[in-house]
């Protein structure tokens, strides 16, 4: 966390999405185990990776920071952080929304109509729930989409 507090990219505040109080104590919450179980499978979380092709509006930091937020919120995850970086001549946007749940973060190709995003999320969180969401704004003539359970719990 230090090295994220050095660099500008932690924030004294919570995320209005962020939960400010919790009905277990901070040693009940240190112990919680907040693996996924379903289908009689238990693992840490959901990871897609998406690959959106024929994309647009991939070139504007600010959108996209606004956009993957609000796909964060309606996949029910909690935003501790965000940062974007815009890259020139290009245009390209690479950046990520940190959440409690883990991260959503993308890499951006104006020029190739490209953009390749990752969504991590633990708990109740649903990461398909975001891709609606990031449709609206990159209107993708394709989506590419691979889940993988990460975290499995051998039986």
């Amino acid at each position: 966390m230090n090295a994220l507090a050095q660099l500008g990219m932690v924030s004294e505040l919570p995320s209005n999405n962020q939960a400010f109080s919790s009905p277990l104590s901070s040693a009940d919450e240190e112990r919680k185990d907040y693996f996924v179980e379903k289908n009689g499978e238990k693992f840490a979380g959901t990871h897609l990776l998406i690959d959106l092709w024929g994309a647009i509006n991939l070139d504007d930091p600010q959108k996209i920071d606004q956009t993957l937020c609000e796909a964060a919120v309606t996949a029910g995850a909690t935003i501790l952080h965000s940062h974007f970086h815009h890259f020139t001549p290009n245009g390209g946007v690479s950046g990520v929304v940190v959440l409690a749940e883990s991260h959503i973060s993308i890499h951006t190709w104006p020029e190739r109509s490209f953009a390749a995003v990752d969504i991590f999320m633990c708990g109740a969180c649903d990461p398909h729930l975001a891709i609606p969401v990031m449709q609206r704004l990159f209107q993708a003539k394709r989506l590419e989409v691979n889940e993988e359970r990460r975290g499995r719990v051998a039986a």
